[in-house]
């Protein structure tokens, strides 16, 4: 109970910090506020007025930030050097900030990986993106992160047939993955779990036809899945400008998440392992 209360106090301490690091510097737009406040949003008024998205990806060593409006990408970071996002991304939201600011371009919502991922990496991208919310009083949306492993696969592989499963994995640990399984309209064929992958684990699909595995979970287990059925993907990774067309669409259905109560999805409980302190070996002497 001490342990999940200092979490949580962690985690508003680092919004708290984000909000003051980024709220906003000018008098809002007058439009901006009362377009998100409205309960009647239709999919025709964001045709004429399409969001300001401010999109946050940190669910794995992946750190990436992206800012896009009328569906474009404007602005992208990214690092793929290790997991560095306490380093980098509050550079990386300031730098999208600034572009906004300069463009006079309000911001409406902010978008955020809610998980599964990397515990520390996913506390950390929620705790920004609650801060940017806060200060620039926008909309919170909460995407999940396997879905956006998905996105390069169905936009850009027009030859992936309509029957096609696809299986984003992100790693865990041995040969554990987060993965779920969907067909091409995203719909869950089989929801969001951890699972220790071997050759029979997903059997019961690749029997009924073909199944595209992607992910940096799916690497580890191409050795493991041999089956006519099973293609692998590479290089798909959960980046903040592969959420554009997620969030967009979260707008457009009217689902955000409560800024206050939101909390990531980490799928698996936390647990530190402490480590053994080494002694010092003390040199032996003659007869003992």
């Amino acid at each position: 109970m001490l342990y999940c209360i200092e979490i949580n106090f962690f985690i508003l301490f680092l919004s708290c910090c984000f909000y003051f690091c980024f709220r906003q510097t000018f008098p809002p737009n007058p439009d901006s506020k009362s377009f998100l406040g409205s309960q009647r949003k239709t999919y025709l008024i964001h045709i004429v007025r399409m969001s300001c998205i401010l999109h946050i990806e940190t669910s794995t060593d992946v750190c990436s930030v992206a800012l896009s409006q009328d569906g474009m990408c404007l602005f992208e970071q990214t690092c793929s050097e290790g997991p560095s996002h306490a380093a980098v991304l509050a550079g990386y939201i300031d730098e999208a900030l600034s572009f906004a600011d300069s463009h006079a371009i309000p911001l409406d919502a902010v978008a955020v990986s809610k998980g599964p991922g990397s515990y520390t990496g996913l506390r950390i991208g929620v705790s920004a993106a609650k801060g940017v919310t806060y200060g620039r009083d926008a909309r919170l949306i909460a995407i999940d992160s396997l879905k956006i492993i998905t996105v390069p696969t169905l936009l850009h592989a027009p030859d992936i047939p309509e029957n096609a499963l696809l299986v984003p994995m992100i790693d865990a640990r041995r040969m554990e993955v987060y993965c779920a399984v969907y067909n091409r309209a995203l719909h869950e064929e089989a929801p969001i779990q951890a699972l220790v992958v071997d050759e029979t684990t997903f059997l019961p699909w690749l029997n009924q036809g073909p199944v595209f595995f992607m992910g940096n979970g799916a690497a580890k287990c191409q050795e493991v899945i041999c089956h006519p059925n099973a293609h692998f993907i590479s290089d798909a990774r959960p980046l903040a400008r592969n959420m554009i067309p997620l969030a967009e669409m979260a707008i457009a259905r009217n689902e955000f998440v409560d800024v206050a109560y939101f909390e990531p999805f980490y799928l698996k409980e936390f647990v530190a392992i402490k480590s053994k302190p080494k002694g010092i070996e003390m040199p032996k002497r003659n007869g003992k």
